[in-house]
């Protein structure tokens, strides 16, 4: 049992908050924290709670004291003593480990003695982090619920002034570890808080000093001169005094503390993300923004000097194992557990991830980013990500704008900061022309700067127009093997595996590192030193050789890594030729396991492009490959292109047209088509199919799909049809199977009135035999089925709490179309009856349509009644009435997107 004081009282057991009753039973157990184990009488009780006592006063303490018990030691057998509030004399008292309450922990780390073992100055202070976390404890104003009884407060004032101490010793904490820029916000809304607070005004002006902002630092002591004289009458203490007078002479011992890394001209930046890094118990996201080389990792670099960072380069890195299992929930399980580790690391201290290069990340870390930001992690995170601005990640960005991220975005250092970047360089001595001319060529690009000086530093003559000639100047300069082999490692891209290069490398990679060109980030790994190196070294190859390295690296990764599919079809992709259709075709399929379509999507186009003089066999495949992913990525005019691309191949070939037919298996909840020429077309080629031997397994999945394609037209053949391959697929092991025969079965019940329940069978079924195998998109579907039956039977609780479920998993695995429907859904729920039009291809919500075998048949047929009514046309109104019937204990709401009521009111209004 744990509480918490630090804000509204709290008593958390394993199982979460537990319920402390009314506000008496909330002042006794704080009144006893307060008491730290000290014995409290039932008489000091009594005053403490009533200004005038009852006469039951010390009856009502026993029964406060008797449920608190009971919701602090929820487990203690009868009869047995407490263990924790106990009764001791005349009163009672808690007995609490000493880490059980907050308070008691914040205390403990803020008063903690220095370590004597530690040498004098920056040693002699708590971590910045350790402190931090000390004050992360704090969730509002101390006994908050007590805050105006006369015994809290000699407390509460203790406890503030702890406060106050732990946030100066976390600002001298930074300023002594060089990190001033991240001590300024806090300080400011510290002074705002405490106005008359001389230390937090002294220290306020160190930090803006030391984060180059002297006038800033000298107008923050003029402030406190102001308010100290308008306020009290009185001058700064000596402490101020001196403070301005080292700051007007700029005195050297004000200057920076050793250690922290240089970066000019970017405190402001550094002060933002200080101030997001200090905002509240929740992940917060900031985004860095500039052009290659402009100085983005600087910039981390520097704000995570002396903070717990985690630098992500690649899930492994994360310490986290991908667990196994099927593969698209294998990959939501895996972001949970990211997410507690995470968690886990910043409840000991506030931490900072950073994931460089957004714009090259692949899919995985995009769903990892945007399962950490929505909703936000509820852990003190700061999450920085770095992306190119002249290669932005837009899709990814438009995601993660709700998340209301800080965005920075770097342009070009000032003239005076590019000389001070240029005094920093090798080439410090450069004329003042040069440097100005270095100016206008780079834009004050930092990179730019440094690669020209470093250039410039030989022959200040040879500064050329642009970065891209000095990168292949001095690549020009180096000794023969050594410029090969960075030539080579240009194809690998920005990161260089040392297995992939060509023997005996290592020399010559080492080369590479002194020289500038790339740095070693572990054993075997190494890295271009700005993507701009490896860009203007690559673009310096001609196409020819370009196509001949990468089957060298392609062969190499058969070699050392021969489970590495997607490294191996983006080089055979890259070189063209043998493998690479193949290769891309596997990288396809691995993507649809991983429940990655928009990646597979990508990899079934360029299996395409390569496969161009395949079989046909081998291109119907591929085609129905990619209609099969871009249905799922919502994609579905494209889609229906493609397979009806795929089935003209086929034609003619009852094997591939079973295989063409068989490897789309994309469900559907709406009982029309939205391309009935296609669906006529496709159903056709199944039954010719079927006329040949087939396997059970195949013609169950024949069989489906003619059901599925004549859903609202193919009358009885198609309901036969769908019954025959549920039947077929029940005596087969292959819940996927069965699963698409059950769609098909669903959408064949609405050829007459009065079925829901029929359909809520069917579905239920469904959503159990996804749940058992963990077919992701069939729970999805069988909740939204679950949506539909269930509103059509009026139990719209339960219709609710499938919509909420469809949603939910839809946003998980990031599920396109679902919303269309959920959204519909709850716009039917909030209007009552009525009608909303949806845009999307074969759902059509128009109540002046036939009443056809879809969603809309009920609906329709009221509509329909209430017009004959309307027009007294009895013979129509006796036909209505015949066909809505069996449906009179339903609602004309199957669709889940309209609701014109219970179906026996307009079977009344008929009857009249």
């Amino acid at each position: 049992m744990r509480f918490g004081v630090l804000g509204p009282l709290l008593a958390i057991d394993e199982d979460g908050p537990v319920d402390l009753k009314g506000p008496r039973h909330r002042a006794v157990l704080a009144r006893l924290l307060i008491a730290r184990g000290r014995v409290v009488p039932a008489t000091t009780l009594i005053a403490d709670l009533w200004p005038d006592p009852p006469e039951r006063a010390a009856g009502a303490v026993q029964t406060f004291v008797g449920a608190l018990r009971k919701a602090i030691e929820p487990g203690r057998p009868p009869r047995t003593p407490p263990r924790l509030l106990i009764t001791e004399g005349p009163g009672y008292a808690l007995r609490l480990p000493a880490d059980a309450v907050d308070a008691w922990r914040f205390e403990a780390a803020v008063l903690a003695p220095p370590d004597p073992g530690a040498p004098p100055g920056p040693g002699a202070l708590p971590e910045p982090d350790t402190t931090e976390a000390a004050l992360a404890l704090w969730r509002g104003p101390a006994y908050a619920d007590v805050a105006d009884q006369p015994w809290a407060r000699a407390e509460i004032d203790r406890l503030d002034e702890l406060w106050l101490l732990a946030q100066h010793r976390r600002a001298s904490a930074l300023l002594a570890r060089g990190r001033a820029a991240e001590a300024v916000p806090p300080l400011e809304a510290l002074v705002k808080q405490h106005p008359l607070g001389e230390e937090s005004r002294r220290l306020l002006a160190l930090a803006l000093y030391r984060s180059g902002r002297q006038a800033d630092a000298l107008a923050a002591l003029r402030s406190a001169r102001e308010m100290l004289a308008d306020t009290l009458g009185v001058d700064p203490g000596p402490a101020l005094r001196e403070l301005e007078v080292d700051i007007l002479r700029q005195a050297p011992g004000l200057s920076v503390a050793p250690g922290s890394p240089a970066l000019i001209g970017r405190s402001a930046e550094l002060a933002a993300l200080s101030s997001a890094a200090a905002t509240g118990n929740r992940l917060n996201l900031a985004l860095v923004s500039g052009e290659p080389g402009i100085g983005k990792t600087a910039l981390v670099a520097a704000f995570a000097h002396g903070r717990r960072t985690l630098w992500y380069r690649n899930p492994s890195e994360l310490g986290v194992p991908a667990p196994s299992g099927d593969p698209a929930t294998a990959q939501v399980r895996w972001r949970r557990a990211v997410s507690e580790h995470l968690a886990g690391l910043a409840r000991v201290a506030p931490l900072l991830v950073v994931v460089e290069d957004l714009h090259a990340a692949d899919p995985g870390t995009t769903a990892l980013i945007e399962h950490l930001v929505d909703p936000p992690l509820a852990a003190p995170i700061l999450l920085v990500a770095t992306y190119r601005s002249t290669d932005p990640p837009d899709a990814l960005l438009s995601r993660l704008a709700q998340a209301s991220p800080l965005r920075l975005t770097l342009t070009g250092l000032s003239r005076p900061d590019t000389r001070a970047l240029l005094r920093s360089t090798p080439a410090r001595d450069l004329p003042a022309a040069t440097a100005r001319l270095i100016h206008e060529r780079s834009g004050g690009n930092p990179f730019y700067v440094r690669e020209l000086a470093r250039l410039a530093d030989t022959d200040a003559d040879a500064v050329p127009p642009n970065v891209r000639d000095v990168i292949r100047h001095r690549l020009a300069q180096l000794p023969a093997p050594t410029r090969d082999v960075i030539r080579f490692a240009s194809v690998l891209g920005i990161d260089i595996a040392l297995d992939l290069l060509p023997a005996a490398s290592l020399d010559q990679v080492e080369d590479a590192v002194a020289r500038g060109f790339v740095a070693e980030v572990g054993p075997g790994r190494f890295r271009f030193a700005h993507a701009l190196v490896r860009d203007a070294v690559y673009g310096g190859l001609s196409r020819t050789r370009r196509a001949a390295w990468h089957a060298e690296v392609a062969a190499a990764i058969r070699r050392v890594r021969p489970d590495d599919v997607v490294a191996l079809a983006h080089h055979l992709d890259l070189a063209g030729g043998a493998g690479a259709t193949e290769a891309a075709r596997v990288a396809a399929e691995r993507a649809e396991v991983r429940f990655e379509p928009h990646e597979a999507v990508r990899w079934w186009r360029i299996a395409l492009r390569h496969g161009d003089g395949a079989s046909v066999r081998t291109r119907a495949e591929l085609i129905m490959g990619l209609a099969r992913a871009l249905a799922v990525t919502g994609e579905l005019a494209e889609a229906r292109r493609q397979r009806g691309a795929a089935i003209g191949l086929a034609a003619g070939d009852a094997a591939l047209t079973t295989r063409v037919i068989c490897a789309f298996d994309v469900p559907a909840n709406w009982a029309a088509n939205d391309d009935p020429g296609l669906a006529e077309r496709v159903a056709s080629a199944a039954t010719a199919a079927l006329g040949s031997p087939r396997s059970d397994r195949d013609r169950s999945r024949l069989l489906a799909t003619i059901a599925m394609e004549l859903r609202n037209t193919g009358g009885p053949r198609a309901r036969e049809a769908a019954l025959s391959a549920v039947a077929l697929a029940r005596g087969l092991t292959d819940p996927a199977l069965l699963a698409y025969g059950l769609n098909a079965l669903y959408l064949q019940t609405y050829h007459r009135a009065g079925l829901a329940s029929e359909r809520a069978a069917i579905a239920a079924e469904l959503l159990e035999l996804a749940d058992r195998h963990g077919l992701v998109t069939y729970r999805v579907l069988g909740h939204l089925l679950l949506m539909q039956a269930r509103s059509a039977l009026g139990d719209f609780a339960s219709a609710d709490a499938h919509a909420e479920a469809a949603a939910a998993l839809a946003g998980e695995y990031r599920i396109p179309l679902v919303d269309v429907f959920t959204a519909g859904y709850g716009k039917m729920r909030a209007g009552g009856a009525g009608a909303m039009h949806v845009e999307m291809p074969g759902v059509d919500t128009r109540l002046d349509r036939p009443a056809t075998a879809d969603a809309m048949l009920e609906a329709r047929l009221c509509f329909q009644a209430r017009e004959a009514i309307a027009r007294g046309d009895r013979a129509a109104m006796a036909s209505l009435a015949a066909r809505l019937a069996p449906a009179a204990g339903e609602r004309a709401a199957g669709s889940a997107l309209v609701d014109l009521g219970p179906i026996a009111d307009v079977l009344n209004a008929l009857a009249t």
